[in-house]
C-alpha cells in the first residue's frame, strides 16, 4: 500500500468469487462458491481499484473500474478516471471490493482513507449499491467497530449457515497488532458486533476469501510482506489455519484470488507491490489445496494503468458489454515489450525508449495510435502529454518531434502495423519510408532496423494494450 519499502502494515486488495452457486458445504452449510459456477453465464470480469504512481502524479482515491474477458489483460473504463467518489469521512477510498449479492445485485465496499496517512482512524467503511455497475446509489458509511484504529481492506462473503454476509477487514485490536475482524450483516447498512476472524499471533492484513473449493474455505493474507494462505472446512471465526507456501516479489501485499472461467482447476493469485509502487504480479496454480504457486510470465497479463489494490468479480457478457458501452474504452494505448514485458514504450527527454513500469510522468507511456500521417492505412504515434509531437525516426533513432507538416516528417512518423514478428498475436511496426526496417529496442532505446534474428524479432514485437 505504501510507496516506501517499509515492511509494516499497509491496507490492501481482495476478491470474492462465485456468490450465487448453490451446492452446500456438508460441514458448514456454506454455499459452494468460487468454483466457477457463480452464474452459468459468467464469461468476463470487472476489477475495482484506485490509482497511484511512483511520484504520486496519478494519485486518485475514487472508485475506478476495468474489465477483462480472461482475468489477465485489463481495459480501464472511463479513461481510467473514477466512476464514483466518496462524499463523507476522509472523502477518499482505498482497496475497493465488489460483491455480487444473493439477489444478483452488487455492493461495493472500500477502505475509508484518502491518501497514505496510515495513522488515520476510521471506524467505518464506504458502501455503495449497484444493480449493474453503471450507476452507484445509496452511498453511505457503515460502522464496523469502536476501536481507536482503522478498518482496512474490506471484503464480504455470504455465510449460508448464518443467513448473513460476513464483512472482513484488518484492524488493530487489544492484541496490539492487526488481525482480520468480521462483522455480520444482512443489508450493508448496519453491522453486528465485530469478532476476531483470524489472528495467527502476528500482524496480518488484507484478507481475501475463496469459499467452498473442494470442501475448504481459503483465506489469503499478507504476512511479513509475502502472500500466505490459511484454510478451514468451516466459516467460523478462529477456525482458519495457515498452510500454504509464501509467495512474493519484493514487498508484496493485497492478495486477490481469481478463478479461471475457462478452466475447471486454474486459479490466479494477484499481488501488489509498493516498491516500486503499484506493480501487480500474478501466480498460477491448478490446485488451491496444494498451496503452491508458479509465477506467471509478465507477457501474459497487463494491469490497468496505475492500478492499486484491486477487487475482482466475475460478470456476464451482457454486463461486460454494458459497462464498455456506458464508460467507454481508453482513447490511448500503452505498448509493452515482448522480451522485456516489465517495460513499456515511452518518451524521455523526447527520446523513444522502453522503461520499466511504473514510472512518472506516467503519461510519457500513453499514445494515440492515429491514422498514419503519410498513409492512413498505417499508424502514427501521437504523444498524449505532448499532442503536437509524434514518434518519428531520425538517423534511424526514434524521437518525439513536433509535426512540421512536411512530407518528410509524415513519412518518418508513419508505420504499418503487422502481426508480431515473435508472436502473431502481438504487433510489430514497419517503417513507411524505410520498409525493410521495423521499430525495435536496442539497449532499451527505440530505433528502426532490419530484422532477421530471433532476438531482433523479439525486440521488434509489442503488445498494444492499456
Amino acid at each position: 500500500m505504501n510507496a516506501s519499502p517499509n515492511p509494516g502494515p499497509h491496507p490492501s486488495r481482495r476478491l470474492f468469487l462465485g456468490m450465487t452457486a448453490t451446492v452446500p458445504l456438508a460441514a458448514t452449510g456454506a454455499l459452494t462458491l468460487g468454483a466457477g459456477t457463480a452464474h452459468a453465464a459468467d464469461s468476463a470480469y470487472v476489477m475495482a481499484y484506485f490509482t497511484e504512481s511512483p511520484d504520486m502524479l496519478a494519485a486518485n482515491y475514487g472508485l475506478h473500474l476495468a474489465v477483462s474477458t480472461d482475468g489477465l489483460q485489463w481495459t480501464p473504463l472511463n479513461q481510467n478516471a473514477p466512476v464514483a467518489t466518496p462524499t463523507a469521512g476522509s472523502l477518499g477510498l482505498r482497496d475497493p471490493f465488489i460483491l455480487r449479492k444473493q439477489d444478483g445485485t452488487f455492493v461495493v465496499l472500500a477502505t475509508d482513507l484518502n491518501g497514505t496517512d496510515w495513522t488515520y482512524v476510521s471506524q467505518y467503511l464506504h458502501v455503495w449499491d449497484s444493480t449493474d455497475l453503471r450507476t452507484f446509489t445509496g452511498y453511505r458509511r457503515m460502522k464496523v467497530h469502536d476501536l481507536d484504529t482503522h478498518a482496512w481492506a474490506p471484503e464480504a462473503f455470504w455465510d449460508a449457515g448464518r443467513g448473513q454476509y460476513a464483512v472482513i477487514y484488518s484492524a488493530v485490536n487489544s492484541s496490539g497488532h492487526n488481525v482480520i475482524m468480521a462483522n455480520y450483516t444482512t443489508d450493508f447498512v448496519t453491522a453486528g458486533s465485530p469478532q476476531v476472524f483470524f489472528d495467527p499471533g502476528y500482524d496480518v492484513i488484507d484478507g481475501d476469501m475463496a469459499v467452498g473449493v473442494g470442501g475448504y474455505n481459503y483465506l489469503y493474507f499478507k504476512k511479513n510482506s509475502t502472500l500466505v494462505g490459511a484454510r478451514s472446512t468451516s466459516l467460523d471465526p478462529g477456525s482458519f489455519t495457515e498452510f500454504s507456501t509464501a509467495v512474493s516479489h519484493n514487498g508484496t501485499e493485497a492478495p486477490t484470488l481469481v478463478k479461471s472461467l475457462t478452466s475447471g482447476s486454474t486459479w490466479y493469485l494477484w499481488g501488489d507491490t509498493w516498491s516500486p509502487n503499484g506493480v501487480f504480479y500474478a501466480w498460477q496454480t491448478s490446485s488451491l489445496a496444494a498451496g503452491t504457486w508458479t509465477a506467471l510470465d509478465q507477457k501474459t497479463y497487463t494491469q490497468p494503468l496505475n492500478s492499486k489494490h484491486c477487487g475482482i468479480q466475475p460478470i456476464t457478457t451482457a454486463q461486460y458489454n454494458n459497462l464498455v458501452a456506458k464508460w467507454g474504452t481508453p482513447a490511448w494505448n500503452r505498448l509493452k515489450s515482448y522480451n522485456y514485458p516489465a517495460r513499456y514504450v515511452r518518451h524521455s527527454n523526447y527520446i523513444g525508449r522502453i522503461d520499466e513500469y511504473a514510472f512518472d510522468p506516467y503519461t510519457d507511456a500513453q499514445w494515440k495510435l492515429v491514422p498514419g500521417l503519410a498513409d492512413s492505412a498505417g499508424v502514427s504515434f501521437q504523444s498524449v502529454n505532448y499532442p503536437t509531437r509524434y514518434l518519428r525516426h531520425y538517423n534511424y533513432a526514434l524521437q518525439l518531434d513536433v509535426n512540421d507538416g512536411t512530407s518528410t516528417f509524415a513519412g518518418d512518423a508513419t508505420f504499418y502495423r503487422t502481426a508480431g514478428l515473435a508472436d502473431a498475436s502481438w504487433a510489430s511496426f514497419r517503417s513507411y519510408n524505410n520498409p525493410t526496417r521495423y521499430i525495435r529496442h536496442s539497449n532499451y532505446v527505440l530505433r528502426i532496423d532490419p530484422v532477421s534474428t530471433s532476438t531482433e524479432q523479439q525486440d521488434a514485437t509489442f503488445y498494444v494494450g492499456y
